[in-house]
């Protein structure tokens, strides 16, 4: 029972861990660690807080996603998709805010892995996935121009619309030496992903910019001139006090849910992925869990929100990693490089972060696969749609609310229209033999409809969206038929409002004098059945397992006969 939740760390590493295999790990893990450095800074400013705490995330939470997760092969840090809700967090609230808010999200995802709700998280319609994190990237981009540019201005607005007229009107005083440290960096990062894609990018774009800065002696903005020197050691654990001003509860509440929510998908995405490129499988309960321990650990260490990274997991996979193991290690090399070369990191100019987190901006964005969804179903293209402007032009908490509840009035609207009611009457006229297959138990046989009964067969899920199915159909006779036999054969599930409205049409059926017999009841809908009480209301004489015997009892009272 509890198997579900070991971390994949412990069965690997119990399961006979070779030398061999801890060679493969340590090659991946020091590569995605380097890799990690400059993204773990770039998306800590992006967010509004100091770049030591993007590392400080990246180290804890990536050693404890490895460590207590579902995944053999997640990188766990800071992303991308976290960099709107943690900005706007931070301006409303402050880092205690984010700090509290964090903490309750962590709590909210362990209990969402302890209640086994990870497998839930596919049912998310990827049109939305796409449509936030395409927004995400946009919004990613456009905090980006002030650095890239070396515009003198104050901190841009929040508001996209408002953040780009303030850019405009500063861009006069854009700075050209920062400029072209950004064009350069940026033009780099294009040069080595065409012709040498096997260096990581990132970090080689970074020591090559902070080079030529410090040769060439570039006045320009780094982490230490912004930010202050950053520190060599990790800061001492401290759980934030949690008392939260009644005016901010709710507020901070709703944040948690916020970050738990996106922090859940975005992790299972990732794991997800990963599992597709190794031919694998995670656990996705252990995994929410593992991402909740490792929020609550990111927050005590000063840290921020965390969640499985899709592109430094898929680098994990491509260079070799076997086990989790290779993602604590990529969690070591950082707090190597946080403890040795802290001075040298603090040299880093914004203008270089600024480009390396406009390339992420661009793979984020997967413009090619958005436009390949505007030409899904009308419905798909409006939820795709929904997501991405409101989490540009309004906020990402409402586009993932409104865009769950599009996806599921879309979701309604398309089962309603795949169930149906058939009339099946005319289709027994003539006598007829047919062959029955041994996995339909319900199939005709020799039988004619005899005069003043009526067939229908109810196609497709019974449940609130399609409740009215039953509505009209006595009102279609001139006369009421002596019996009505309601096939139930095709119906894979029924919830309460199903069970109401056959409820109210067995009503409608007395009251018209009609007898409703119940064909095809079996399985999980008889049960259903029996519990709601509507088996003893019919009566147990009406509800049939085969058609045979309901068009038998059809004939019986149409004769005036008696069971």
């Amino acid at each position: 029972m509890f198997r579900e939740f070991v971390p994949k760390s412990f069965v690997y590493l119990k399961s006979g861990y070779t030398w061999a295999t801890f060679r493969k790990d340590l090659v991946a893990g020091i590569t995605v660690g380097i890799i990690a450095l400059p993204l773990a800074m770039a998306f800590a400013i992006a967010s509004g807080v100091n770049p030591d705490r993007g590392l400080f995330t990246a180290i804890v939470a990536g050693f404890c996603v490895s460590a207590f997760g579902g995944s053999r092969i997640q990188i766990g840090g800071p992303t991308g998709a976290f960099v709107v809700i943690v900005y706007d967090i931070i301006q409303r609230t402050g880092y205690e805010g984010l700090a509290i808010s964090t903490l309750l999200a962590a709590v909210l995802l362990v209990l969402l892995g302890v209640f086994r709700i990870g497998s839930w998280i596919k049912y998310v319609p990827h049109p939305l996935v796409t449509g936030f994190t395409t927004g995400i990237a946009l919004i990613i981009f456009s905090t980006q121009i002030k650095e890239f540019f070396g515009l003198t201005m104050g901190t841009p607005p929040a508001a996209f619309v408002a953040k780009w007229g303030a850019y405009i009107k500063a861009f006069p005083s854009f700075d050209p030496t920062t400029s072209l440290l950004g064009l350069a960096t940026l033009g780099l990062i294009l040069a080595i992903r065409k012709w040498v894609p096997k260096i990581p990018w990132g970090i080689a774009a970074i020591v090559l910019a902070t080079a030529a800065a410090r040769i060439l002696g570039l006045t320009v903005d780094t982490i230490e001139s912004k930010f202050g020197q950053i520190p060599n050691s990790l800061p001492f654990p401290s759980i934030p006090s949690l008392l939260i001003p009644q005016a901010n509860l709710a507020e901070i509440c709703f944040d948690a849910v916020t970050i738990a929510f996106l922090g859940g998908i975005e992790s299972l995405l990732s794991a997800v992925i990963g599992d597709g490129m190794i031919g694998g499988r995670h656990k996705p309960n252990c995994e929410l869990v593992g991402q909740g321990i490792a929020n609550f650990a990111s927050v005590i260490f000063g840290g921020i929100p965390a969640t499985g990274a899709i592109a430094r997991t898929a680098a994990n996979i491509k260079t070799g990693a076997q086990t989790p193991v290779a993602g604590m290690i990529h969690a070591a090399v950082l707090f190597a490089i946080l403890v040795c070369l802290a001075p040298i990191v603090s040299q880093i100019p914004l203008a270089a972060l600024a480009a390396v987190l406009v390339m992420v901006s661009w793979n984020m964005s997967e413009i090619g696969h958005f436009i390949r969804l505007l030409k899904a179903p009308i419905g798909d293209v409006a939820i795709l749609l929904t997501a991405f402007l409101l989490t540009v032009f309004v906020d990402i908490t409402v586009a993932i609310s409104l865009g769950m509840v599009l996806s599921s009035f879309l979701f309604m609207k398309r089962m309603s229209q795949v169930s149906k009611t058939v009339s099946l009457t005319d289709l027994f006229k003539e006598p007829r033999i047919e062959f029955p297959e041994r996995s339909d138990p319900d199939a005709i046989s020799r039988k004619v409809v005899p005069h003043g009964v009526e067939v229908y067969e109810i196609e497709g899920p019974f449940f609130f969206g399609a409740a009215d199915l039953l509505k009209d159909l006595l009102v279609n006779f001139e006369k009421p038929p002596k019996a009505f036999i309601l096939r139930m054969r095709k119906v894979p599930l029924i919830d309460a409002s199903g069970m109401y409205a056959l409820r109210e049409f067995f009503q409608k059926c007395k009251r018209s004098k009609t007898t409703l017999i119940l064909s095809g009841i079996h399985g999980q809908t008889e049960i259903d059945l029996r519990k709601f009480g509507l088996t003893e209301m019919i009566g147990s004489a009406q509800v049939f397992p085969h058609i045979d015997a309901a068009l038998a009892r059809a004939e019986e009272i149409c004769r005036g006969e008696s069971l």
